[in-house]
């Protein structure tokens, strides 16, 4: 049914009956699963699935009031399933916690308790994370997260509990929405695939556990350790009698009496590099860019960059990728960049270890930022461009001096020809930022570099370095520069978006098996796209999957901190529920060409020799999948 432009007006309701705490205890412990389902499709998808389940539980299990048998009695907003009215009363509170969960912090009130991480229920070391349904239910939750909180209320009202439009907008309104019939317009515009709702895919209540950062998990704890042991022994020198240290204990005064100190924020001591010593050096990376732009000589503002990077002060927004160390220079760095960059005055330094930029207003004291990213072991393609700085949905690139040429291309129009791009003193014209529109993915722009070895594609995830674009196979990988490389990313450039600001180094997009369908429409294809960090670890893979004529992969499996689809582990395995055209459901997997042969188990179970596997299936069943290697090894499916 679709909603009109006015909200139904409900009828006038006889008197609500009444609720007490062990009637709605009751409905509760027996429409559990439900509630924690409505709760989960609710929140925000921005939490993270991981969180979003924790949470679930959590506003769920606070659904009761305070007391048991002796509390009052509660008056009940409506009847609910089977004309309970102490289910009515449990999902009202349910549904109004979890859409203050996606309500942003304000500083103008106290914020609510659901807006916060919950404290139990906890699990730690694991991750939690309903199990992967098909490609459907992946499309819809994608179409959910693009709702407002109203509007996935809305949808799950009248897709999971089955509502009429004007019992919707009561209840949404009894949960505090101000605008409902917004919310059932907002509704409108997602297909009414209601039975998804009861998908695998949005069963918090069904899980999948993987283990989080094991070797942060470690490190954290050795740093927790050291701390604790640096406190006793801090807390037993300031017992000790007759003194002991003073506040700053065996340091010099701030800066004062320090030689390398001093010499690390003396602007005339910055490292300048000739602009041909790249031309003679045996290595080609940042210590052989040039010092450039128009206020490379503006002794004030490098004395200023060079202070902020030492000893940021409360009003600078410090901003690090992942694993990159915050603290001060250990000497003098190396000058890449100053100048003029849109409205601001930019810094570009470098340490050897990390790249730093430096900004502030040109009017006002007001703004300023401090970015660093870590860029150890960069070679050659690793340090063909820097970002200079963002504004208005653009990207102001630095190029590297080995740089002959820079064009802009869209990475979902493969036959489209690039556009030139002008270079002035190696900084580039604007570029528009990669994914910048709202609502639909529908272009992806990238920036092409070109130089005497060859074309390379790199992309903007939101940080210092932009991310290069690879194809081919792990281990043998070739840039996303060619016609072939092209169309492979085309279906693929919008699943980018989930490898932002996670300090990426490359993506690489490895087409491991194209699958006849089993209704005979076409071939799909599998591809494997896994993200490198500076760092080495948190790398992040997604599995995705291509109907013949689709515009967009849908992501059929995803996972972090795995060798899968890489270098050290070349090997991938990867399954999807499909719905053919005629209304039946199949599993589909695949493997790389190593794979031999394909087993299923748990919810469907077959077998395949080879590296494809075609099996009936029923919507929601899950299977766990294994493949056999040619050299008698095995493969688990991804995620």
């Amino acid at each position: 049914m679709q909603s009109q432009d006015v909200a139904p007006r409900p009828a006038p309701a006889p008197a609500e009956p009444a609720v007490d705490v062990e009637q709605a205890e009751a409905a509760l412990v027996e429409h559990y699963p439900r509630l924690v389902r409505l709760a989960y499709l609710v929140l925000p998808p921005s939490l993270g699935r991981n969180r979003r389940v924790v949470t679930a539980h959590a506003l769920t299990q606070r659904a009761l009031p305070r007391g048991r048998s002796t509390a009052p009695l509660i008056p009940a907003q409506a009847t609910g399933r089977d004309g309970d009215p102490g289910y009515a009363f449990v999902r009202l509170r349910v549904l109004r916690t979890a859409l203050e969960a996606g309500l942003p912090l304000s500083f103008r009130a106290l914020p609510k308790r659901a807006r916060f991480p919950a404290l139990l229920p906890q699990v730690r070391g694991l991750r939690l994370f309903p199990h992967s349904g098909g490609a459907d239910e992946l499309a819809l939750d994608q179409r959910l997260s693009t709702l407002s909180g109203a509007g996935r209320a809305a949808y799950v009202l009248r897709g999971l509990e089955r509502l009429p439009d004007a019992e919707v907008c009561r209840i949404l309104a009894a949960a505090g929405v101000a605008d409902t019939a917004a919310a059932l317009r907002e509704a409108d515009s997602v297909p009414a695939q209601y039975a998804l709702l009861a998908s695998p895919e949005f069963d918090p209540c069904s899980l999948q556990a993987r283990p989080t950062d094991l070797m942060r998990r470690r490190q954290h704890t050795k740093a927790a350790l050291a701390a604790a042991a640096a406190l006793a022994v801090c807390g037993a020198l300031v017992l000790l009698p007759g003194g002991g240290w003073g506040p700053d204990g065996a340091a010099a005064p701030s800066y004062a009496q320090n030689p390398s100190a001093r010499a690390a924020l003396d602007p005339a001591r910055l490292t300048r590099v000739a602009p041909t010593a790249w031309e003679r050096s045996a290595r080609t990376d940042f210590s052989v860019w040039p010092a450039r732009g128009e206020l490379a000589k503006d002794t004030a503002l490098l004395r200023r960059a060079l202070a902020v990077w030492a000893r940021p002060g409360e009003d600078v927004r410090v901003s690090a990728t992942p694993g990159t160390a915050s603290g001060g220079p250990a000497g003098p760095p190396q000058l890449l960049y100053a100048g003029l960059v849109d409205s601001a005055r930019v810094v570009i330094l470098y340490d050897g270890l990390r790249i730093v930029r430096y900004a502030e207003p040109k009017e006002g004291t007001q703004g300023v930022a401090l970015d660093l990213a870590r860029v150890d072991g960069a070679d050659r393609a690793g340090s063909g461009a820097l970002v200079l700085g963002r504004a208005d949905g653009n990207v102001r690139y630095l190029t590297a001096p080995w740089v002959t040429k820079a064009t802009e291309r869209d990475l979902m129009k493969p036959t489209a020809a690039a556009t030139p791009l002008s270079l002035t003193g190696g900084v580039t014209a604007p570029v528009a930022a990669a994914g910048a529109g709202t609502g639909a993915c529908t272009s992806w722009n990238v920036l092409q570099l070109t130089d005497a070895t060859g074309t390379r594609l790199v992309t903007d995830l939101g940080e210092l370095l932009p991310a290069r674009l690879t194809t081919g196979r792990p281990g043998a990988v070739t840039d996303a520069s060619g016609a072939e490389a092209l169309r492979t990313w085309s279906p693929y450039a919008c699943s980018l978006a989930a490898m932002r600001s996670a300090g990426v180094r490359g993506v690489n997009a490895w087409a491991f098996a194209e699958q006849p369908l089993p209704d005979g429409s076409g071939s799909a294809q599998w591809v494997c796209t896994r993200a490198e960090t500076w760092r080495g670890d948190g790398t992040r893979v997604l599995a995705q999957f291509l109907q013949p004529g689709g515009r967009y992969g849908a992501v059929a499996a995803k996972a972090e901190s795995v060798p899968a689809c890489g270098e050290r582990d070349p090997q991938a395995l990867a399954g999807v529920l499909w719905k053919s055209e005629g209304g039946h459901w199949y599993l589909l997997a695949a493997g790389g060409p190593d794979t031999t042969s394909i087993a299923a188990s748990g919810g469907i179970r077959a077998t395949a020799q080879g590296n494809l596997l075609v099996a009936k299936a029923e919507q929601g069943a899950r299977a766990e999948l294994r493949g056999t290697l040619k050299d008698g090894g095995s493969v688990d499916g991804l995620g």
